[in-house]
């Protein structure tokens, strides 16, 4: 079984642990790993996935699992998130409602004073 979050590949990492005289030994660091179930409106099933506790609160931010893996950069996504990205991505345009999902960001313009 491997510690790693099924969307975002949070995984094990490793440092020191360092004493109150300052020796140091290796350590893990391991992931806040939760199993939860998310309801995917565009494909109408349950998701069921281990996550890290930083990622779920990233899908809360942005509302829910539909909206996460659309607008969420796809080179960070695992595979798995690719996939579902690709299921979810095909069913909204095919129901023509991706438009209602994407979050459009504004590119800031830097204006150049003299």
């Amino acid at each position: 079984m491997s510690r790693k979050c099924d969307l975002l590949n949070v995984g094990v990492m490793s440092g020191n642990k360092v004493s109150h005289s300052n020796r140091k030994t290796r350590r893990r660091f391991l992931p806040n790993l939760r199993d939860i179930a998310f309801k995917s409106d565009t494909l109408g099933v349950n998701i069921n996935l281990k996550l890290s506790a930083s990622t779920i609160r990233t899908i809360n931010k942005y509302g829910n699992i539909d909206s996460f893996l659309i607008n969420y950069g796809f080179n960070k996504l695992s595979d798995l998130g690719k996939k579902y990205r690709i299921k979810i991505k095909k069913k909204l345009i095919s129901n023509n409602k991706f438009n209602e999902v994407k979050i459009i960001k504004n590119k800031k313009i830097k204006l150049q004073t003299n």
